[in-house]
């Protein structure tokens, strides 16, 4: 199930980062200026964000199944409508869309670790996930880049990804359920585990004063609620950062044709996958040792904010390229450790309201994705440069930082 999911993620994102891979193509046959690139970077997120709690809440009423096949189906369609933009504004709208039909992804996926997920393995189900982030992203920089030379056309390469992703929805309905019991592939023995898990979480809550309403609003006048919106805010400050305007970041600031721009994006991004497999299975084997889910969150995500920020505070003062494409591939490394947050949603808020807290979380951190790539587009067009760029960057994790050491880690939220 979650292997299909981290290729579902990963052809996400293959999709909504090909645009920043072809963009040096697009800039020039479009002629736009940084102040539109950025604008047009930003317009799938105004979307995607405004849809999050909408689709989270659809998620848990109607199920993850339903609204992850619609979701893949759309975005196919509004990918392949971009191929056939004819400048800024119809390729605008079609990001727009393109935001739109991929809300529900990420918080259907948050919904599911809940569901197939005992409570130990979830720190692993989060992050196989969310690996599919940076995966995507860095062997969407080879495919994209390679569609472009062997069709000869960044519009053909879109087309060809948007029919990849509507087949990637039929999968989806095929093999995805809402209930483990309902799967042809789960035995007696898998289904009672699972159950059993999910049956201790109820009474704990119960104890812990939880009523398992269906609902958002209750939980605002949480810190851990807030502690997670902020976190994923300032991680997605680094994250769409890099991967929204990383590729021009190369070939601009750093003269790298396109072909060494599609391979340097996949050394960075696939350090970031390496990063977030690794930082799960240590989460959970460190739970299973026994230590607390505080002690264990709050020094691996400490421990990547520390990096993160360092690592880009490094990228700014050095000129050597090679060696920024090592720190930025470092930077990435941690910063996907953070990919444990989508374990967060169930933490606090259980199967019932996993959705919507989902939903919520990737709603905030969506707001770094529309006002990053403006901010940055808006600093390079001031500046000439990318050095502020890159220290707004450094705030972001700052922010992400502080967010991750105020989160309790330790109990659902009694709603």
């Amino acid at each position: 199930m979650f292997l299909l999911l981290l290729v579902l993620v990963s052809v996400n994102y293959i999709d909504r980062g090909s645009i920043s891979v072809a963009l040096p193509i697009i800039q020039k046959e479009f002629n736009m200026a940084p102040e539109l690139v950025g604008l047009l970077l930003s317009a799938f997120f105004w979307t995607y964000a405004l849809m999050q709690i909408p689709v989270g809440l659809l998620i848990d009423k109607f199920g993850p199944r339903k609204v992850m096949t619609a979701s893949c189906v759309g975005w196919g369609a509004a990918t392949a409508a971009s191929g056939l933009a004819g400048g800024f504004l119809s390729m605008f709208i079609a990001r727009l869309g393109i935001g739109v039909t991929e809300a529900g992804v990420m918080p259907a996926g948050g919904k599911l670790n809940a569901i197939w997920m005992h409570k130990s393995e979830r720190g692993r189900g989060a992050t196989i996930l969310d690996a599919g982030a940076p995966l995507g992203a860095g062997l969407g920089g080879i495919l994209i880049a390679g569609l472009i030379a062997s069709t000869g056309s960044w519009r053909s390469s879109f087309i060809i990804a948007g029919v990849a992703t509507v087949l990637m929805g039929l999968a989806v309905w095929w093999y995805v359920r809402d209930n483990p019991r309902q799967h042809s592939g789960v035995n007696d023995a898998e289904a009672e585990y699972l159950e059993a898990s999910h049956a201790a979480e109820d009474a704990e809550a119960e104890l812990e004063g939880s009523k398992g309403k269906r609902a958002l609003l209750p939980y605002l006048k949480f810190r851990s609620f807030w502690a997670m919106c902020f976190g994923w805010l300032g991680f997605n400050g680094v994250f769409y950062g890099l991967l929204t305007w990383g590729p021009l970041y190369l070939s601009q600031a750093k003269g790298f044709d396109l072909k060494t721009i599609g391979w340097s994006t996949f050394v960075i991004f696939g350090a970031g996958f390496v990063g977030e497999i690794l930082g799960g299975t240590i989460a959970d084997k460190w739970r299973a040792a026994g230590a607390s889910a505080n002690r264990v969150m709050r020094t691996l995500l400490g421990i990547s904010s520390v990096v993160v920020i360092g690592g880009l505070v490094g990228v700014t003062v050095v000129p050597d390229p090679t060696t920024a494409v090592v720190l930025l591939s470092v930077v990435m490394f941690f910063l996907r450790w953070v990919g444990l947050f989508w374990s967060i949603p169930s933490i606090l808020g259980g199967r019932t309201n996993a959705g919507v807290l989902g939903g919520a979380m990737n709603f905030s951190g969506n707001i770094s994705g529309f006002v990053t790539p403006i901010a940055v587009g808006l600093i390079v067009g001031a500046t000439g440069s990318y050095t502020w760029a890159l220290l707004y960057f450094v705030g972001s994790a700052i922010i992400m930082g502080a967010s991750v050491l105020t989160l309790n880690y330790n109990k659902r939220l009694p709603v």
